[in-house]
Formats: structure tokens, sequence, C-alpha cells
């Protein structure tokens, strides 16, 4: 499905915060950091801070692996102030030299500059994301605004610029390769793009609102980890597990044992059953809990995160953010945040994504209508056997009785597929097909540190045995974890002007089992953990000179497609008739009952592409409005009246929680780009399905791996695909795949 990735998927806030500064460029220096953040460093502790393992090389082999186990959070203050400082001192210098403009001393020393700064934000980074807790919420809120306040000072370092816009002219009048000519012009377009050629002023005013945004944005992610941290729904009678399975009453008693180990009891101490306030527990629960009361209230909790009237409440933030967008996008000469964002893009205007976007819609929301069909017809023969009153279907219903309906119509209830489905066993298996289809072993490296005990490492090889990067996963569920499922870079590929290796993590948000229990996943779970590893492959299988160049710095909507072609390898035979296995016998998942998953494959399509294009439509009108003042509640309740959401059910995220449109600008008037993105993952999927080799078709997966995955953003990503593929996309192919009517 196109919404595999949360927030900053499938590159994690590092990424995206690095896009923002133009990838790899430094910041400068703008003085010490808030003292609301604390006590800040004396300058006899500089010299101390300044030999931190926050700023130093990483220690250890292939090229230094983050020192987790050396990390104290308290010194992440002073290791900014001192990366900031070291950082400055490089800008001016490139920017200052005397020598004439060339790619290697700006360009590309640019890229190689504030070394300090880029490792100390991973590691603050990973630990925003995977670890916010103690002082990090409150150095979040401090950083943020200091970093966007760097990236503007860069943009608007007017003898950079001047070098930089130098080495663009001669580019464009005798390139010296398509390759360095395109890295050029994205440098200086991206200049350009924000606000390299503003006046005076009016820079200052722009720095002044991506400062403000930058806060806004911490301020709105905060309020959601502290809403889901919260609410909790404690359960104290074991009838109101009825519907259940096994596992997920497993992992509910185990995410209540751990609430009561560290103090977070409910009001009754009987209650021995938790569903947190995260999809991957209300998701099992709404689909299964025969409780329709209980079902109500999960959801309920659920969709309402941040939206409460109280002092999380995100709908003033929303506001603001949206009034600051419109604003900074005038300033930088566009009509709308929307058309702002979309420059460089696949899509390029808001209207051209709008109208894919709209000719899936009708097409979705008329298989919702049967879809709800089919569930009330089993609701009211339910009601009718029992004698109780019958009921309408609402957006509680949704999930649990089109269970019903799958078991019905294809004989598959995933209570069934769920025993198949052991974490440890399908990690195997994605490594496993990354080996047969690209030639890379994943060998275990417990002798790496790591941020957490979950955490697990592998060293990557190629098929001489040559170490070629690493990959971390981090696939449980705790406080202080944002939510969803994302794939961060901890550092790139280049190889030049010297070589690194990529190190890459997935992070995930399953639930564990019981001490001395297998991990059991849904299947919707198996397959966001393959999503997610598709984009550690776009990153580990980076083949680029320019680390600005590398992995996943591509299109906003190109992005997804490694990653979502990559999830169709979990429904092969490969695959499941070796690693998903019974967690009781050890037996393969029987043929019969993988025939029947393929069978289902399209089925609840409806729902899941309106859940979805509701909210990708609701990014664009956000941000194609030009009134400046926008009340997010009355904004929602209007599109979605003015599109036909059926009632039934609601977006897949309401604005109050869309982390992907407010906790950064990365995705914003971009939620579009996973139905883009689908459109070319449909296509090349039918081209496995149609070779002789199927999906492990030899030839196909070189292409795949020579024309898309090695190239980073070396080449557009049109051509890309065209080399691939041979041709364009047919985008017919997307309706195909969900079973929709092609007109």
């Amino acid at each position: 499905m196109p919404h595999r990735c949360n927030l900053l998927s499938p590159l994690a806030r590092l990424a995206h915060r690095r896009t923002a500064l133009f990838v790899l460029t430094a910041p400068v220096l703008l003085g010490t950091l808030a003292t609301a953040a604390g006590p800040q460093p004396s300058r006899a502790e500089t010299p101390m801070i300044a030999d931190s393992p926050l700023l130093k090389p990483w220690p250890g082999p292939h090229g230094g692996v983050p020192p987790w186990d050396q990390v104290n959070a308290d010194d992440f203050l002073a290791a900014f102030e001192v990366a900031l400082e070291l950082a400055k001192n490089q800008i001016d210098a490139i920017a200052k030299q005397s020598d004439p403009p060339t790619i290697e001393n700006t360009v590309l020393a640019l890229d190689a500059s504030g070394a300090e700064l880029e490792r100390v934000e991973t590691l603050f980074d990973v630990h925003a994301g995977n670890l916010n807790l103690g002082p990090i919420p409150e150095i979040e809120r401090v950083i943020s605004p200091k970093l966007s306040e760097h990236a503007d000072r860069v943009i608007q370092n007017a003898e950079l610029f001047a070098r930089i816009e130098s080495i663009w002219q001669a580019e464009e009048a005798n390139p010296s390769s398509p390759v360095r000519r395109r890295l050029v012009d994205d440098r200086y377009q991206s200049f350009v793009r924000r606000g390299a050629k503003l006046s005076s002023e009016d820079k200052q005013r722009l720095s002044a609102i991506n400062s403000r945004l930058a806060s806004l944005f911490t301020d709105f992610n905060q309020n959601v980890l502290e809403d889901e941290k919260r609410y909790v729904t404690w359960i104290e009678d074991a009838a109101d597990l009825a519907g259940l399975p096994e596992s997920t009453v497993a992992a509910m008693a185990a995410a209540a044992a751990e609430r009561r180990a560290t103090g977070e009891t409910p009001s009754a101490p009987a209650s021995r059953w938790a569903v947190t306030n995260t999809r991957s527990s209300m998701d099992p629960f709404l689909t299964y809990a025969d409780s329709r009361e209980l079902r109500e209230r999960v959801w309920r909790i659920f969709y309402s995160r941040c939206d409460h009237g109280d002092e999380f409440d995100n709908k003033p933030v929303i506001t603001e953010i949206l009034a600051l967008r419109l604003e900074r996008a005038r300033l930088l000469g566009y009509a709308t945040h929307a058309d702002w964002r979309m420059q460089r893009t696949m899509a390029e205007t808001p209207a051209t994504a709008m109208g894919l976007m709209l000719r899936v819609w009708p097409k979705a929301v008329a298989r919702v209508r049967e879809e709800v069909a089919d569930m009330q017809r089993i609701a009211d023969l339910e009601a009718d056997r029992q004698g109780t009153p019958k009921i309408r279907i609402e957006p509680w219903d949704y999930r649990y009785y089109a269970e019903r309906v799958r078991k019905e119509k294809y004989d598959l209830d995933f209570n069934e597929v769920e025993p198949y489905l052991q974490l440890d066993r399908l990690v195997e298996g994605m490594t496993w097909a990354a080996g047969e289809l690209f030639g890379m072993r994943f060998e275990p490296a417990p002798e790496y540190p790591t941020f957490h005990p979950d955490v697990r490492v592998w060293r990557v090889t190629d098929a001489q045995g040559v170490v070629t990067g690493l990959f971390y996963l981090d696939p449980y569920a705790r406080e202080g974890k944002r939510s969803g499922a994302w794939m961060s870079e901890y550092r790139a590929q280049y190889r030049s002007p010297s070589v690194s290796i990529p190190i890459v993590s997935n992070n995930s948000n399953f639930v564990k089992s019981s001490e001395g229990q297998p991990v059991l996943i849904s299947w919707d779970d198996a397959v966001t953990l393959f999503h997610e590893f598709g984009h550690a492959l776009h990153g580990l299988l980076s083949q680029v000179d320019y680390k600005a160049q590398a992995g996943t710095r591509v299109a906003r909507d190109y992005v997804e497609f490694p990653s979502q072609v990559f999830e169709h390898w979990l429904m092969t035979d490969e695959v499941l008739g070796r690693f998903a296995l019974h967690h009781e016998t050890g037996q393969p998942m029987p043929s019969e009952l993988l025939q029947r998953i393929r069978k289902a494959a399209q089925f609840n399509q409806g729902f899941g592409t309106v859940e979805y294009l509701a909210s990708a439509i609701m990014d664009m009108k956000l941000h194609t409005d030009t009134t400046g003042a926008i009340d997010p509640a009355a904004f929602e309740r209007e599109v979605l009246a003015e599109i036909g959401m059926p009632p039934e059910m609601v977006m897949r995220h309401r604005l109050p929680h869309f982390l992907h449109l407010f906790s950064s600008d990365s995705y914003s008037a971009g939620y579009y780009s996973y139905l883009w993105s689908d459109a070319l993952t449909a296509d090349a999927a039918e081209a496995f399905e149609q070779s002789p080799g199927g999906y492990f078709d030899r030839e196909l997966a070189r292409a795949l791996k020579e024309h898309v995955l090695s190239v980073g953003d070396t080449i557009d990503p049109a051509e890309s695909f065209r080399l691939f593929r041979g041709r364009d996309v047919d985008t017919t192919a997307l309706l195909r795949k969900r079973g929709f009517p092609i007109d």
C-alpha cells in the first residue's frame, strides 16, 4: 500500500534535515545556544567537549561505526556549539578563498565541510526519533531553530553563492560531465529556491519564518509523542479479549507489564492487558476484537490524538505553520507552498499530482461502497441470528467486518496466517532475497555498539566478501520512540574524494511478545518490514561519486519506488516457502494458504486507497490554499465533504497528528508521492511477473540495481525508470494492481 512509511520514511529525520541543509552543507555559527536549554559550557570546558566522541571521527572498522556506547545525552548542547563554530570557520574559508571558483574548491568542499556537525547531528537525530526521553525533547526544541538559521546563513552567504553561480554558469556553457553538471545545477537551484537572490530585508524575514517553523515542527512532534504516551486502553476482564489472536493478547499483556514496571499503572491494578496508542497496537485490536464498545474506545483514542483542546492540542500549531508556509512561498516568488515544494519533482506542479489522485479517487470510493455493502450484509445477518439490534457500519467496525468478508469470499482468515509470520524469520527472508537478487550477504555483527539492546547490526558484503555497508534494525515500540516505520541514514556512500561505505537503519514499532516467545507480526506489518528494507537497499546499493547524489537523495515522488517494489518479494513462493514457518511446528506455510492470500490481494483496496488518498488530497488542498488563515478542524470537515469521503471511514492521518506534514517540511505537499511512486511500482512489478524468471529474474534484478538502486540522483528519475523498463511508465498498471476499472 502507498502509505507504509511514517513521518520521514524512507528517510529518517536526519536525512530530511540534511536535505534542508542541501545534504551536506555545513551551517554557520549564529551565536551560543539559548540559555533556556540549560547551562552552557564554559570556555574552560570547550577543549574537553572538542574531544567528545560526539564530534570525533567514529572509531572502529569500515571507516568507523557510530559510538553509541560513548554517547552521553547531556553533552549534546555543548557538542553542537563546538561543531557550529568549526563549521563556521570552514564555510568562511570556502567563501573567502582567493582561488577562482571550481567544483572541487567550492561545491565539493562544501559537501566535505562540517564533518563534526554531521556526526553530532546523526547521533542526536537517532536519539530524537528512537529515545526521545530525559533531556532530548528540550534539547530538540533549542537545536531545531538554530539548525534552520544555519541553513539560511549558508544560503544567504553572498560570497559563497557568487562562487556557486559562477560555477553553474560555466557548467551550463561547457559541461564537464552530465553527473557533475547535474550536481552543480541541483546545488545552484537549491540556493535560488531558498532565497539566495532575495533582498537583505526579505532574507531577514525568511530566516525568521524558517526559525519559527523549526520550533513549531518540534512542538508538533513532541505533542504527538506525549499524547501517544498519555492515552492507553486498559482491559481487566478476559471476556473483553474475545476474538483476538493469542499473539495479540500476549503482546497486550506484555505492554501492560511494561507499563506497570515503569510505574504507569491504571487506577484499577487488576488491569492485565493494555492497548497502547500506536497503530501497531490499534490495528489488530480493531481487526479482531468482538467487543464493539472497546473497538470504538480504542478507535476514538487513536484518531483523536492531539485534538483534545489541551496543552498538547496541535490545531493552533497547524494554523501557524500553514500561514508561515504561505508567507514564505510568496516571499520566494511562488503562488503557494505546494508550488514551491514541487519544484524539482517528477510531477512538477500541484495540478499534475492532483490529476492523478482525482483519477483514482472515484474508483476507490466506488469500491468502498461495494466493500461496505458486503460488510453491512454480514452485520445484518449476525443481528438477525443473535436477535440484537442492527448496527450501521462505523469507522471502528470497518476492519472487523472486512475480515468477516475476507473469510467469506476467500476463505482467508489472517489469524491463520500470523502464526507463520515470525519477525526473525522474515528478517532472514528479506536479507536472503537481497542476496539472491543483488549478490548481497548479511553477516550478524553483534560486536558493534548500539543505542538500545533491541537493536541488531549486520555487515553487508558483496559476492567477493568485501564489506560494502552496515545495516541496523530497531524493530520494537518503546516509550520515547515515535510511531510508524522509517529508514535512517547514518552515513552516505560516496567514492570521491575518498571512499565511504553506507550505514543505514530500519526502525519500526512492532509489539514485543512475552518473554521467550517469538514475535509474530501481522501480514500488513510484514509488508511494512519489506517496504522499509527496500529503502535500506536503496541506500546500501548506492554507487555514486558524490555524497550529495547518494542513495535515497532523489526526487520526493520517486524515493518510494524502490521501497514499494520490494514489498512484492514478500509474497513469493521462494520467500514464504523458506521463511514463513509456523512458530510451533516449524512447518512452512501451506501452498494452498499462500494461494488464498494471492487471490485476496486486491481485497479491501477501496479502504486502503481511500484512507490514503483522503490524506494526500487534504495535504494538497491545504498547501494550495491562499487564505493564510485556516481553521484545521473546519477545513478537514469541509474538504472531506467536498470530495465525498465515505462516512464509514476516516483519513489515515487526521490533521492534528499528521506527522508527515507538520513535523518538518519534508512530505508537505508531497504525500501524493506514495501514489505517484506506486504507479512506477505497479508497472515494474508487471515486468517481473511477465518475465521468465518471475520475481527472481536475474536480468531484471540486474537492471533494477544498475538503473534504479545504484544511481542515486545522478540522472533524472524519469530516465532512470525508462532505462530499467525500456519505456515510459504505463500508469494503467496502477489501476490493474488495485483491481480498479481502467478508463
